[in-house]
């Protein structure tokens, strides 16, 4: 009797250590767009702990050997996991809630849609005239970056999903964004031919200021037909510069050579640009462009947008010389 007590006793001490046993796991927080968050939480045995992550980007935990593990983030999802996920699997990812910024990271994009909703958004930009709020050429570089992944969903869909080659993937995806770049131009400049003078007569709403077209107006009025190829490259002007060729009447032969040539020029060097540097940067400097994507797209929204500012600040100004 007394042998069997002292074994249940030695028993449950046994399987309480066990389970109040912890262990010290590295783990690496993304969110859905693969930027590293610094600081979380994490609950067990209703205790929370708050970590900070270390230079590198990695959290050491302190988490028990049994039993579910809830990891947090200020504007995040829960996630519950335990420590034997943690310990096959150091890197984790939280859902970040959605916020309005959202629709200008180019990574929204890219994870929601893919390369279907990519497209859309390229002709959006000039076909249905309400994609100029759109980081049309951040999105185009960023897509640079996740080449692979883009068209190998789409290949899935498609029952190729087998076919894995970097420069196959390059082109497919430069050709399949041209010709949607090509489609909204032609959209657009098919509009204004029909009823782009009616435009000028339109009152200003959320989706349509007609200073953006008396802008483009001057823009193509400054440069010709190169206009639509200068334009890919502006964001606002872009949208509305077809419509523009077609209000003058450009020839549509000539307008279509200047929107090939545009589009695929603005494609290639936005697609290319966001690969290969991807590349050289990590050959290098050993690091990820990805790690650090929020620089990269201020950076690119700041010299496209440059020109646009420009203009505007130097036409206050001559306005205020003749006043």
């Amino acid at each position: 009797m007394i042998k069997r007590i002292i074994s249940t006793a030695f028993s449950v001490i046994l399987c309480y250590s066990l389970f109040a046993q912890e262990h010290e796991i590295k783990i690496q927080v993304l969110n859905q767009y693969e930027e590293k968050l610094n600081k979380i939480s994490v609950t067990f045995n209703n205790s929370t702990v708050e970590y900070l992550a270390d230079d590198s980007g990695y959290v050491t935990i302190k988490a028990p050997a049994s039993g579910t593990i809830v990891v947090r983030s200020s504007g995040y999802g829960d996630l519950t996991t335990s420590s034997a996920e943690l310990l096959k699997n150091a890197d984790i990812t939280l859902h970040k809630n959605f916020s309005w910024k959202d629709l200008l990271n180019p990574m929204f994009y890219v994870i929601n849609g893919g390369l279907w909703l990519l497209l859309l958004i390229v002709f959006a930009e000039t076909g249905l005239f309400v994609g100029f709020f759109l980081p049309g050429d951040s999105l185009l570089f960023v897509a640079g970056i996740y080449s692979s992944n883009l068209v190998h969903e789409f290949f899935k869909t498609i029952g190729m999903g087998h076919i894995r080659n970097e420069w196959i993937d390059l082109l497919l995806l430069t050709l399949l964004i041209s010709i949607a770049g090509i489609v909204g131009n032609t959209v657009g400049y098919w509009f204004g031919k029909k009823i782009g003078p009616t435009m000028y007569s339109w009152r200003d709403r959320f989706l349509f200021k007609k200073k953006y077209l008396n802008d483009a107006h001057e823009f193509y009025e400054k440069h010709g037909g190169g206009a639509i190829i200068f334009a890919r490259f502006l964001p606002i002007i872009r949208t509305f510069a077809p419509i523009v060729a077609g209000i003058v009447q450009m020839e549509r032969k000539k307008f279509m050579f200047y929107n090939i040539v545009g589009c695929v020029a603005w494609v290639v060097s936005m697609i290319f640009s966001g690969h290969f540097l991807q590349i050289w940067v990590r050959k290098q400097f050993g690091f990820e462009l990805r790690e650090h994507l929020e620089v990269i797209i201020i950076i690119i929204v700041l010299v496209t947008t440059f020109p646009v500012f420009f203009k505007l600040l130097s036409g206050k100004k001559k306005h205020t010389t003749k006043a």
